[in-house]
């Protein structure tokens, strides 16, 4: 038998091998893409049909929107976040980080969006599965109207095993937005999706309007909040109140409210100064909230209390800056008096128009209590109100997105008592109040720096 060429040999067994690789990228091709899908092929760097599954229902949701012109901005905290720590290179590339599906393809069960109300049209409900929860428009409620006008307050679509939440935010007249929370019907579904997993459901919340960036994720154009961290930041402080309308009409069939002209110029100069003070601590950067009878008649009657005579503002004294003072005289307030100082009692007190003043009170934070001190000028003698520990929500008060303690009712009996709901005119702040205790008396030679009066 003649013996077999050495190159003849070489050139079969590489054209087998040949072969054998064109049948694997056939079968891949023909077989395994039938198997995940054909339209998920195209995903960059995508590894299992599960993973193209989300890249394709977010494509298809951003593709159906666009097509109505309804623009829509990802909110949702897991993508945000990994978007977050690539953001310099997400905004320097046009056609993103990274040629793997990086974001969209994330292990979840949902994706979350945002959108204005005014930009929604319900024609786009007709082209997927979905479902929509509806609640009361707050916006109408008031003293002399309760409204039981509805509104859509969040989308939820789903295709195969993904679903898109939708969040309907508002505008408010605070000049701020706000979404609804997410409160299912009796005749729901409550296994369409994961509800209790869904972000922006658990309770209302409050933003400011959000500058936003157009860029490429995952071969995908989207919106996205300009900084991502700062939006995340907002998130987790978001929770919103509303004013209990209802109680307060319940509270002025009691107690007629005072409609005389002088009730009537009082809460107009208190709202005047209060979105004042508001400007000049949200300018620095101080966090503040709504106290004592500010507070009290925000909770009780959605209003100022026209006999209080002043503002009142809490502030902790962790977030006590240098400038406090100065950036209020720029604005017009002189201070009346300061007692204590930054490390026990401090208390500030600046003077608005004619006799409507401006009082904050700093609050210490001990391991199970909070509190605020005063002092009395003539004596010397220190005292210390005692609260429950609390934490801050958003509301919106005289047309002011602002803070107020969620654990109000806490926070107003702490302060006032169980009869809180009784009106009282004749107020004394070293023995009225509920909370109330002798913290002792300044040392006759810190006089001069603990009560100075102007």
């Amino acid at each position: 038998m003649q013996k077999i060429n050495r190159n003849v040999v070489l050139a079969l067994l590489s054209l087998t091998s040949l072969v054998f690789l064109l049948f694997q990228l056939c079968y891949y091709k023909f077989y395994l893409s039938q198997k995940n899908g054909a339209a998920f092929s195209k995903v960059r760097g995508s590894h299992s049909g599960q993973d193209s599954t989300r890249w394709h229902v977010v494509k298809k949701f951003l593709a159906l929107l666009s097509s109505h012109n309804i623009p829509v901005y990802l909110i949702d905290p897991l993508i945000l976040g990994l978007v977050d720590k690539d953001i310099e290179q997400i905004r320097s590339s046009p056609d993103g980080p990274s040629p793997e599906c990086k974001y969209f393809c994330t292990p979840r069960d949902f994706t979350t969006f945002a959108l204005l109300d005014k930009t929604w049209k319900h024609e786009v409900s007709a082209c997927l599965q979905f479902t929509f929860i509806i609640n009361k428009d707050p916006r109408l409620d008031g003293m002399d109207d309760l409204s039981g006008m509805e509104i859509p307050l969040h989308y939820i679509f789903k295709l195969a095993s993904h679903a898109i939440h939708l969040v309907v935010f508002y505008e408010r007249s605070g000049n701020f937005l706000w979404h609804g929370p997410l409160r299912l019907k009796q005749h729901m579904d409550r296994k369409f999706v994961p509800f209790r997993k869904l972000h922006f459901g658990r309770y209302p919340g409050a933003y400011e309007k959000p500058e936003l960036l157009l860029v490429s994720i995952d071969d995908l154009k989207v919106q996205i909040p300009k900084n991502p961290s700062s939006f995340l930041q907002e998130m987790s402080h978001s929770r919103f109140l509303e004013c209990r309308y209802r109680e307060a009409r319940a509270f002025f069939q009691l107690y007629p409210d005072d409609a005389s002209l002088d009730a009537v110029e009082f809460r107009k100069k208190a709202k005047s100064l209060l979105h004042l003070a508001a400007l000049t601590l949200n300018n620095l950067g101080v966090k503040f909230w709504l106290s004592s009878g500010t507070c009290l008649g925000w909770y009780r009657q959605c209003n100022v209390i026209p006999h209080s005579k002043d503002v009142d503002l809490g502030i902790f004294i962790r977030e006590y800056k240098a400038d406090i003072i100065p950036a209020f005289q720029k604005a017009g307030l002189p201070l009346k008096h300061k007692f204590g100082k930054v490390e026990d009692s401090l208390e500030l007190s600046f003077q608005g128009e004619d006799d409507v003043k401006l009082d904050i009170f700093f609050f210490y934070e001990e391991d199970d209590h909070i509190w605020n001190g005063g002092t009395q000028a003539k004596s010397g003698k220190k005292f210390k109100y005692l609260f429950p520990k609390f934490t801050l929500c958003w509301t919106e008060f005289v047309e002011l997105k602002v803070h107020v303690p969620c654990e109000t009712l806490q926070y107003v009996e702490a302060n006032y008592g169980p009869e809180w709901k009784v009106p009282v005119k004749t107020w004394d702040w070293k023995s009225s109040p509920s909370n109330v205790q002798d913290n002792g008396v300044w040392p006759v030679d810190e006089w001069d720096d603990v009560i100075q009066i102007y």
